[in-house]
């Protein structure tokens, strides 16, 4: 199977973040108002930016807001309350929420303009979705079920790429990015189903 970046990158990342997220817990934050506010900031800046065409202004701020992410993680884990079921849950519905606005104001955009790729990025938007929903039907069955091709790290800076780079002018980036993003995303759904089926 092959290695997530998101795995091989994480010490690193880690290491880089925690003294971050310890002033940020000396300032009185908490992971769940760094995991809302990013949230929030990532929703609104991909329903404002994207429809209006402005993908590379808008994958800017969306990309800062979604730095949110690694804080909140490690915030929960450095805290002395320590990570929480409630956390847990919050995070992993903001995700999907957040997900979701990228891609639907991406569609919007290319709907607003007849272009033939708004389909592919709807269907793009649908397979991300169902790889979550198998890792946590998975889930529920007692079956350990994060592997795949592209996990959600792997597919949000994919998505969030070939935007920018099209905000840009750089040709045929938002083709490929998107076409590659549907691909990967039905592969993992693919890959997890058969880890689930392996299991049962």
């Amino acid at each position: 199977m092959v290695a997530m970046l998101s795995a091989s990158l994480k010490p690193a990342v880690t290491r880089a973040i925690n003294p971050i997220a310890r002033g940020a817990l000396r300032l009185g934050l908490t992971p769940n108002a760094v995991t809302a506010t990013g949230a929030l900031g990532v929703v609104f800046s991909s329903l404002f930016f994207y429809p209006r065409q402005e993908f590379f202004w808008g994958t800017i701020a969306i990309s800062i807001f979604a730095l949110s992410d690694l804080f909140d993680g490690a915030m929960a884990r450095i805290s002395q309350k320590g990570a929480s079921r409630w956390g847990g849950f919050l995070d992993s519905t903001i995700d999907r929420i957040t997900d979701s606005a990228i891609m639907v104001g991406l569609t919007i955009a290319l709907i607003d303009i007849d272009d033939p790729l708004a389909p592919i990025a709807l269907a793009a938007l649908v397979a991300g979705g169902l790889v979550s929903y198998v890792r946590a039907k998975a889930e529920s069955l007692n079956i350990e079920c994060s592997g795949g091709i592209a996990e959600r790290t792997e597919r949000l800076v994919l998505a969030l790429t070939a935007i920018g780079f099209d905000g840009l002018g750089v040709p045929y980036a938002l083709t490929i990015g998107i076409w590659l993003l549907l691909i990967l995303a039905t592969v993992t759904v693919i890959q997890r189903i058969l880890i689930v089926k392996a299991e049962i």
